[in-house]
């Protein structure tokens, strides 16, 4: 019969994503996380301050309604003239068109892309165990992991201040994190 071409072939490693390799130790991914922490440390992240070249949030908005049934969307800006939080939770492009400009470690993710508390809750698994989830995800796109973090805590802050809850530091609401060492 015919030579088997293939045994005289040099076989080359096959590639693959480093999330199908073998799993890191817990050391390795601890010393991972320290050595992408000195490129983007945490205090970078609890200061933001708009661009001078920042699009209007309002035209960020209106870029939104393209695709949505004309008739309603005078209900959708009425929802959203409610509350702060209300609004927050309709406006997750202008988030990103913020977060856009600031510090990540370069870790990225499919996130939420609309990490809220109205899009997130708790979940009995089939084990049961209760879990957090995500339970909106119509936009999620490919961004820094932080993104959703920030935008959770974000609509945190927001919802207490719509609920009448303040923090104890003279109505301030702050952020506590961990001092790095």
């Amino acid at each position: 019969m015919g030579k088997d071409h293939n045994s005289s072939r040099k076989e080359k490693p096959l590639e693959s994503s480093p999330s199908l390799q073998a799993n890191p130790t817990r050391d390795k991914l601890i010393a991972m996380g320290k050595n992408l922490r000195e490129k983007c440390q945490r205090h970078l992240h609890s200061v933001w301050k708009a661009p001078e070249n920042r699009a209007d949030p309002l035209f960020i908005m209106e870029g939104t309604n393209k695709g949505r049934i004309p008739q309603l969307l005078s209900d959708r800006h009425e929802r959203m003239l409610k509350s702060p939080f209300t609004f927050y939770h309709g406006t997750a492009q202008n988030m990103a068109a913020d977060l856009a400009t600031t510090p990540a470690i370069g870790i990225r993710v499919q996130a939420c892309g609309d990490s809220h508390l109205m899009n997130s809750g708790s979940y009995a698994t089939p084990e049961l165990r209760v879990i957090f989830d995500i339970n909106d995800l119509d936009e999620t796109l490919p961004a820094p992991w932080e993104w959703d973090i920030k935008r959770l805590a974000a609509s945190c802050v927001l919802s207490c201040r719509d609920n009448g809850i303040s923090a104890a530091n003279d109505g301030k609401h702050e952020v506590l994190i961990e001092q790095e060492q």
